[in-house]
């Protein structure tokens, strides 16, 4: 079992930067690839960044590839996520995941068997 808790999001302006962290505990936490997933208000939720926990090889969706960095501290069991250059559609709760699989299924829900509760992101035009 793997327990994962999302730090406090925020409100921001368009144009700031913000850095979640997502924080896991439990047996072998650090052996989880980390995945962000997103879901705005009458959206389905979408994958947003992804770390594998062997290579350390990220993955990122079109849509924050250039604004967004996804990097993991195992010696903290945390992944960050760095976003630089918010819009307002990046407004969102954010959710961390963790699951094994192959690296192709990185950016899919299916890859991932535990989940945080979410942080919400607000960002304001």
């Amino acid at each position: 079992q793997v327990q994962l808790v999302e730090s406090e999001g925020g409100l921001v302006q368009a144009g700031d930067s913000l850095k979640l962290s997502c924080t896991a505990s439990g047996r072998t936490s650090t052996t989880y690839d980390i995945g962000w997933f997103r879901q705005a208000p009458g959206k389905e939720r979408e994958f947003v960044a992804a770390i594998r926990w062997t290579g350390g090889n990220t993955y990122y969706a079109d849509s924050v590839k250039g604004r967004f960095t996804i990097s993991r501290d195992n010696t903290k069991s945390t992944v960050y996520l760095q976003m630089n250059s918010l819009k307002p559609e990046d407004a969102a709760i954010y959710y961390c995941a963790a699951g094994r699989g192959n690296p192709w299924s990185s950016s899919y829900e299916y890859h991932y068997h535990y989940w945080g509760q979410g942080t919400q992101v607000t960002v304001s035009s």
